[in-house]
């Protein structure tokens, strides 16, 4: 299987909603990934000996998926049942019948993180990557262009472990500066970086779309 046929894949089937957001079920899109490359592997980013990145007091996680010898890497934070960052010190909430309960930061929140971004990094390889577009159906026909897989997705790659950590961490800070509607201060902190063009190259890879575009705006 090729990766316009990931592209052209229906996953609707396996999906459920949750609050806002869609989910791919992790075992049969892994099920699929093993179908279109049985050497296919992930692996869950450490930290520290932590499998989560600490950024301003809750949890991130990043898996990295290899398909067809070719390494993505994708990030998504611990969140509750409202899709909401979970804080490492966990927070008290009310339910809709008044009761008070514990949300925790704890092994099971964060296994299923581990899990969906690893769902999420399928989606770089093609699998139900129209989800993730906002799209109802993925496209009938890929034009051939549009799957090639240009040389900065792998730009982290070539890159020492030290640096690839600073720049995710760095990546990590622009996204909630960019999520507090503050992309001029996410512009500055960028350029005081003072990156070289192979960093910059590689931290734009980890950026969402509109934090790049926020970015960018926010430099004109």
């Amino acid at each position: 299987m090729s990766i316009e046929a990931l592209l052209k894949t229906n996953v609707n089937e396996h999906t459920e909603k949750k609050a806002n957001l869609t989910y791919l079920s992790w075992a049969w899109a892994w099920a699929e990934a093993l179908k279109a490359d049985p050497k296919a592997t992930f692996k869950v980013e450490m930290f520290d000996g932590k499998c989560y990145m600490e950024i301003n007091g809750t949890a991130m996680v990043w898996v990295t998926v290899t398909m067809f010898d070719k390494p993505m890497t994708c990030q998504l934070p611990v969140m509750d049942s409202g899709n909401k960052a979970i804080p490492l010190k966990g927070y008290t909430a009310v339910s809709k019948y008044g009761k008070e309960y514990r949300v925790e930061c704890d092994a099971f929140a964060v296994n299923t993180a581990i899990m969906r971004c690893m769902t999420k990094a399928l989606g770089l390889h093609g699998l139900g990557l129209y989800i993730y577009a906002g799209q109802d159906l993925p496209d009938e026909d890929v034009p051939t262009e549009k799957v090639i897989i240009t040389p900065t997705q792998g730009a982290m790659d070539s890159l020492p472990e030290d640096e690839q950590i600073y720049l995710k961490e760095l990546a990590m800070d622009l996204i909630a500066l960019c999520d507090k509607e503050e992309p001029k201060a996410a512009w500055v902190k960028l350029e005081s970086e003072n990156l070289d063009a192979e960093q910059k190259v590689a931290l734009w890879t980890l950026l969402p779309s509109k934090v790049r575009s926020a970015i960018k705006k926010a430099k004109e």
